[in-house]
C-alpha cells in the first residue's frame, strides 16, 4: 500500500481536489473527518457533477475498504468485483494507506506470469477522430464508462490516447451567474404582496468543471505504447508500470487496433493465481 496519502477533509473545497488531481495526476482521494475515512471523490466525480462544488455531495459514502493484513489476492478480488480503482487499507476507522490498481500491477509486473493475454484479458473498443471536441470527448466516457479512448486520424491510424486524467488536465473551473424567475404570470394587482412574492427573481453563482472546445489531438497522449495478443501478462504489466498508463491499445500484425488491455482487467491474473 501507499503509506503516505493524499487526501482532503470535510469541510473542503471542490477546487482543492481538482488542484490535487491536477498537479500529482493520481485518479481520486480519500475523504477525511475528524481523522476517520468518511468517503472517497474520483476523477469520474468531478466529471460527472461539474457544477457540484460541496466535498460531501460529490464523494462516494462509506467505501470499500480492507484491513492492513489482508492477503492480496482478497484485495484483488474487492478490485475487480466493485469496479473500483482503489481500497482504502482502514483500522478501526482511521486510514492506514491505500491501495490502488496501479499498486497491483507493480505487484504483478514482478510476478512473472507468463499467461499471454489474448481474450482472457482484453475488451472490446471503439476509437474516436482526432478531430473531436473534448466536450464531447467527455460526454462520450461519462456515458461509455470507459476510462479512456484510443484517437485515430482520418486513415483509421491509431495516433493516441485520452484518458479521464488527461480530460481533467485540460479542464477549467468556470464562474458564471445564474437567474431564477420565481413568477407565477399572474395579473395581480402589481402593488400586492402576493405579486411581489409572485415575482421576485434570485441570481446565484455557478462554478462549473469545464473542457475547452478544442479537439481531442491538442489534448491526447501522442506516444502510445501498444502490445500483441500474445503478449504475457506480467509483461503487460512492466509496460503499464514503466509508461505510468492504466491502459495498453491490443494491435494486430498490421498494427491496427483490435482491443483495450485495462489494468483493473489484468489484476483478475492475480485472483486466478490464488485460486490454483
Amino acid at each position: 500500500m501507499t503509506s503516505e496519502v493524499v487526501h482532503v477533509e470535510i469541510p473542503g473545497n471542490r477546487d482543492d481536489v481538482l488542484k490535487i488531481l491536477k498537479r500529482t495526476g493520481i485518479s481520486g482521494v480519500p475523504v477525511v473527518k475528524n481523522k476517520k475515512i468518511v468517503g472517497i471523490i474520483t476523477r469520474k466525480d468531478l466529471l460527472r457533477k461539474p457544477e457540484e462544488t460541496q466535498l460531501g455531495l460529490l464523494m462516494t459514502a462509506k467505501p470499500i475498504s480492507i484491513a492492513p493484513d489482508a492477503d492480496i489476492r482478497e484485495a484483488a478480488r474487492l478490485l475487480v468485483n466493485n469496479h473500483i480503482r482503489r481500497l482504502p487499507v482502514v483500522e478501526d476507522g482511521h486510514l492506514l494507506g491505500l491501495l490502488s490498481v496501479s499498486d497491483l500491477i507493480h505487484a504483478l509486473a514482478q510476478m512473472k506470469i507468463k499467461e499471454e493475454i489474448k481474450t482472457t484479458y482484453t475488451s472490446n473498443t471503439f476509437a474516436l477522430w482526432e478531430e473531436t471536441p473534448l466536450p464531447v470527448v467527455g460526454r462520450v466516457m461519462e456515458i461509455s464508462g470507459v476510462d479512456a479512448i484510443p484517437i485515430l486520424d482520418e486513415e483509421n491510424v491509431l495516433k493516441g490516447i485520452i484518458s479521464e486524467r488527461d480530460l481533467i488536465r485540460n479542464s477549467t473551473i468556470e464562474d458564471s451567474v445564474g437567474v431564477s424567475d420565481f413568477s407565477n404570470g399572474t395579473d395581480d394587482d402589481e402593488w400586492t404582496w402576493e405579486s411581489i412574492r409572485d415575482n421576485h427573481t434570485i441570481s446565484f453563482g455557478i462554478s462549473k468543471v469545464q473542457l475547452p472546445n478544442r479537439p481531442v489531438k491538442l489534448a491526447m497522449v501522442k506516444n502510445v505504447v501498444a502490445v500483441p495478443y500474445n503478449a504475457e501478462v506480467s509483461e503487460c504489466a512492466l509496460k503499464m508500470r514503466r509508461a505510468r498508463v492504466d491502459q495498453l491499445p491490443v494491435i494486430n500484425g498490421d498494427k491496427r487496433l483490435v482491443a483495450m488491455l485495462y489494468d483493473r482487467e489484468l489484476i483478475r491474473a492475480i485472483c486466478m493465481e490464488g485460486s490454483e
